[in-house]
């Protein structure tokens, strides 16, 4: 079983697994490559003069792989609670975890058919997103929601902030104390 199975793996997803693999919990992505950061150009993504979207979701997928976190390509179909937490069954198989993140963009029909409350989304082209606290929480408990589909901006640098912080909080939750990740230069 996994500590933390996500969603998607774009800045969001990936950001998350980054902070979870790296947090030492066992760590499962699930991403079915139909991301809109994959059709993106940046040049306002903090600390980079320019990245193809593309580019920056390799890269974010290679820090979290660094850190232990595994990738499946394949879509979820379905998501039902189980004793000690979530089964997520994709085309070929499936996957148990404690918590589960959904990173998933613009893509909330999944996640509406078990049962999570939605609401209308603010950003142009957004219709609707996940109902969720300031932590990230959803109405199921252990399901989270970070990045576009919980309401933030559609801007990576911000959905990649989100998915940190709701790693952060479900560390926090997973460990019964807060989690702070501070490297020190050496």
């Amino acid at each position: 079983m996994y500590d933390v199975a996500i969603i998607g793996a774009g800045p969001a997803g990936g950001s998350a697994a980054l902070f979870t693999a790296k947090a030492g919990k066992k760590t499962v992505i699930l991403d079915s490559d139909q991301g809109i950061t994959k059709r993106a150009m940046l040049y306002n993504h903090y600390g980079v003069k320019e990245i193809t979207g593309p580019e920056l979701v390799k890269t974010g997928i290679e820090q979290a792989k660094h850190y232990g976190a595994e990738l499946i390509e394949a879509k979820v179909t379905n998501i039902s609670k189980t004793e000690n937490g979530f089964k997520l069954q994709y085309e070929n198989g499936e996957v148990e975890a404690k918590h589960v993140i959904l990173a998933t963009g613009v893509l909330t029909d999944l996640a509406e058919s078990i049962g999570l409350k939605t609401k209308p989304g603010t950003e142009p082209r957004i219709k609707t997103v996940f109902d969720v606290d300031a932590d990230g929480r959803t109405n199921v408990e252990g399901i989270w929601a970070a990045g576009t589909c919980a309401g933030v901006s559609v801007h990576t640098i911000i959905t990649a902030g989100d998915g940190a912080k709701v790693a952060i909080n479900v560390l926090s939750e997973l460990n019964g104390e807060r989690y702070v990740d501070h490297d020190v230069l050496k």
